[in-house]
């Protein structure tokens, strides 16, 4: 029952802020929102499961899927659509479904979370198999479009993971990894776009985040895997070369052309002292992780 999902109820701290100017509303949101980091930091041991099921996935050529409805449906395309220019994968590595389909992006598609055979159907027209981890996303942790899918995912073997805002939650039952962020009543009630929602961008950064982390793409603190795909992904590109390096703009720059626009192949280069076609063999050697070549 609804009524029962602490993302459902009632927040004692907001109940008058109609009557608020709007600074006082601003600050209602905002301290509201000062308590999401502090209940996901209570869901890092969960969390960290959930990143080595993605970077098993990666590892033996699986794929991360995001699956959900509204907002967290949103969210997991946000997050699996920024991870191409950031790291440097295929747009097929990391994925996001959302009940309705992509019209649902932009527009409200009524009853679409409600089936729960949908889920499966999505998941199975993009051929899931059990090398990929599927996350599934909602609020209140009972949409039947999610559940259905991690059910089927179950069924052919995928990883599991679910991340909801609410203790106890159905999806949390059917996943091997349950991420229950359970940051209560919003400040308008029942409108899970804020602090719900918040909490689950931030799960969903840590996961991809730290699980490329985990198969090479970053060196140091550096997005080495980056596309330079526009000027200002270029000129990134050879800053990134230049702090991993310590090198000037132009060596930078000549050792960005002559390894075609690979920073990580440049960056290699110029540690080892040796050609492009040398730096791809060490950097397949070490799986990516330039901190491994030698």
């Amino acid at each position: 029952m609804l009524n029962k999902l602490t993302t459902e109820t009632r927040n004692p701290a907001s109940m008058d802020i109609d009557t608020k100017s709007i600074k006082e509303i601003l600050q209602t949101i905002n301290q509201e929102d000062h308590k999401v980091p502090a209940v996901i930091a209570e869901e890092i041991p969960q969390i960290e499961k959930a990143v080595h099921f993605v970077i098993q996935s990666f590892n033996q050529g699986g794929r991360l899927i995001y699956i959900g409805a509204g907002t967290s449906g949103r969210l997991g395309i946000l997050d699996a659509s920024e991870c191409p220019p950031t790291f440097g994968v295929s747009h097929e590595m990391v994925q996001g479904l959302i009940a309705g389909g992509m019209k649902a992006i932009t527009d409200a598609v009524e009853g679409a979370e409600d089936s729960d055979h949908l889920g499966g159907d999505d998941l199975k027209a993009i051929s899931l198999t059990e090398k990929d981890t599927v996350v599934g996303i909602a609020a209140s942790g009972r949409t039947p479009y999610v559940a259905g899918g991690l059910e089927y995912a179950n069924r052919i073997g995928a990883n599991t993971v679910s991340i909801s805002n609410n203790r106890n939650s159905k999806i949390g039952t059917l996943a091997k990894v349950a991420i229950e962020v359970v940051t209560g009543p919003e400040v308008v009630t029942g409108s899970t776009r804020l602090k719900a929602g918040t909490a689950q961008k931030l799960v969903l950064n840590m996961i991809t985040t730290t699980a490329m982390i985990g198969i090479g793409k970053v060196y140091q603190n550096l997005m080495v895997d980056v596309q330079p795909s526009n000027q200002k992904l270029i000129e990134r590109s050879k800053r990134i070369i230049m702090e991993a390096t310590n090198v000037d703009y132009d060596n930078a720059d000549e050792h960005f052309e002559k390894a075609h626009h690979n920073v990580k192949a440049a960056i290699v280069m110029i540690l080892l002292n040796c050609t492009y076609d040398q730096a791809v063999q060490k950097l397949t050697e070490s799986k990516g992780f330039i901190r491994y070549t030698k």
